[in-house]
């Protein structure tokens, strides 16, 4: 399914927010005809908005009646309205409905009170009002969302409810919180050094290995996660900074800027962006050089960052990546920079669930091949394939791309199972 920015107007590539492009369906002749807008609970979804608003806001632009409680899950338009048509219109829903007033995040939740709609945003704390005028406004406000007391999930930060979402997971599965298999908590310790390969004698890695003897990261006196979330304002934010030695500020700036993104100039763009532009120039991904993008990400501070591997797994390969066998190629670069961390793994991976969902869907197929040479490289451990192939994630692509990535890897993950239990067998 080919998927865009929310913000259209943003055209980084790398922009975190994604959401379907509308797929609309013309039915009947004269006065019956109408419009079918076949995936509107998945964009609905990706807004975080009730599929009730975004129809009934198609039907007041275009003065058209709508269904806003279809049974069968067709969600119709009365009339003839091309897709296009209808994706300029969901343009205006989000500016109106979906985008803090404040920072542009669509990262918000509708809250009612006292009459006025506010946009609650979780990116920059801010609460700003919805225009009332709007004929959708008084369709809200008949139908409020039920109310009640917020539970403790609710005031939690977007990284604390990542984290309780892990544990019920794990105690629902019967298992630890620390056996959960989803990767919502990705992002749940601090970002670790990782080792270099010593005494490898790949040319590579002795190269990175000179280039990275300044790299000094600490883990004493590094900040836990949960003591940032504490007070986020400025101010604190500035005042906790200097006590930090100065190689580990660089590092911790960069995920300052998580909520920022959608600017397109924080460090993982560029490094994205530097990558597309460098292949274009050079006719083939495969002409830019290893060290090169190394030294590119040490430029930007990012080269021990888990995010990294995200973009890297975008934009490292092509559509020839089996064929040619580009993963054996960049193994040794990509080994040094994941180390063996798990975080940095299913980062990787869900470059890889993009790389694959969104850019190149016909290689779908081809994801157990790529997975057998990741896990070949040791770039990705047997435990750690096992877990992200066990449940389909929203983290990195939308939850119907990830179950089909998901499901066309289960040939891999079968063999991973099999080959444990040759082992057992012969270990008895």
């Amino acid at each position: 399914m080919a998927t865009l920015n929310i913000r259209r107007d943003v055209t980084d590539p790398f922009y975190r927010y994604k959401m379907e492009r509308l797929q609309s369906k013309i039915e009947g002749k004269g006065n019956g005809i109408k419009t079918v807008v076949a995936n509107l609970p998945s964009v609905a979804a990706s807004l975080a908005r009730p599929p009730a608003y975004v129809i009934k806001y198609f039907g007041f632009e275009l003065g058209a009646q709508t269904n806003t409680n279809p049974k069968d899950d067709r969600w119709i338009i009365n009339g003839a309205h091309e897709a296009s048509k209808l994706q300029d219109s969901l343009d205006g829903f989000i500016s109106r409905f979906v985008l803090c007033k404040s920072c542009k995040n669509p990262e918000t939740e509708i809250n009612i009170k006292d009459g006025r709609i506010l946009l609650d945003c979780k990116a920059c704390g801010q609460r700003t009002d919805v225009d009332i005028r709007h004929k959708l406004s008084g369709f809200i406000l008949k139908n409020e969302p039920k109310s009640g007391k917020k539970s403790k999930t609710v005031k939690m930060t977007r990284r604390d409810r990542a984290k309780a979402e892990a544990h019920e997971n794990g105690s629902a599965n019967g298992g630890s919180p620390h056996d959960s298999n989803s990767d919502k908590g990705d992002g749940e310790a601090g970002d670790e050094a990782v080792e270099l390969e010593a005494g490898s004698d790949d040319e590579f890695t002795r190269q990175i290995t000179e280039g990275a003897k300044n790299i000094e990261l600490k883990s004493n006196g590094e900040p836990k996660d949960d003591e940032w979330t504490v007070d986020t304002s400025a101010e604190a934010v500035a005042a906790r900074a200097k006590e930090l030695p100065t190689d580990v500020k660089s590092s911790l700036a960069l995920d300052d800027d998580e909520e920022g993104e959608e600017n397109g100039h924080n460090a993982y763009d560029q490094l994205g962006t530097w990558l597309i532009d460098e292949t274009k120039a050079k006719g083939a991904v495969s002409k830019v050089d290893d060290l090169e993008i190394y030294k590119k990400a040490k430029e930007l501070g990012i080269e021990i960052k888990h995010k990294t591997l995200t973009v890297l797994a975008q934009t490292l390969f092509d559509e020839k990546i089996v064929k040619e066998k580009q993963i054996d190629k960049r193994a040794s670069m990509l080994k040094t920079m994941i180390g063996e961390s798990e975080k940095h793994m299913k980062a990787f991976l869900g470059g890889t669930e993009r790389f694959v969902g969104n850019d190149y869907p016909d290689l779908i197929p081809q994801v157990p091949a790529i997975l057998m040479s990741y896990y070949q490289h040791d770039l990705v451990s047997e435990e750690v394939a096992k877990a992200w192939g066990h449940k389909a994630s929203k983290k990195y692509v939308d939850i119907s791309t990830s179950r089909k990535v998901r499901k066309a890897a289960e040939k891999f993950l079968q063999w991973l199972d099999e080959a444990e239990s040759d082992e057992e067998s012969d270990d008895e």
